[in-house]
């Protein structure tokens, strides 16, 4: 074999070593995507700063349109866990016919875990 045979075999032997390659490098491509989730907790409270428990939460997919709901707990607290980082969220909070404000979630925000209070303008 000369030389330039042996270069030809050397470059089709790397070429499909990269090749064969490509599939796994996507793969862990993908995988590393879905690992980047991001979790939204936080607490809704009523006029008096005090917790809010029995109040829905509702987060809305800017992308999509499509809406999660989540009913505080005794203590105010709420969350919504694996959401996409790379979509825009809006968020409020509902208590016997009154309303928070809603706040953005935005993609460009790094942050996996996102806290937040949501007041409700509501006596108890």
């Amino acid at each position: 074999m000369n030389r330039y045979s042996k270069f030809a075999l050397g470059i089709a032997v790397g070429v499909g070593a990269v090749l064969a390659a490509a599939p796994r490098l996507g793969a862990q491509t993908q995988v590393a995507e879905k690992e980047r989730v991001k979790n939204v907790t936080g607490t809704v409270m009523d006029k008096g700063e005090k917790p809010l428990g029995g109040a829905v939460v509702y987060l809305k997919n800017t992308k999509t349109l499509a809406v999660k709901s989540f009913i505080s707990q005794d203590n105010g607290e709420f969350r919504f866990n694996a959401l996409s980082p790379n979509v825009d969220y809006e968020i409020y909070a509902e208590f016997n016919g009154a309303r928070s404000s809603t706040k953005t979630i935005s993609s460009f925000d790094s942050k996996m875990n996102v806290a937040m209070t949501l007041k409700i303008d509501v006596a108890r």
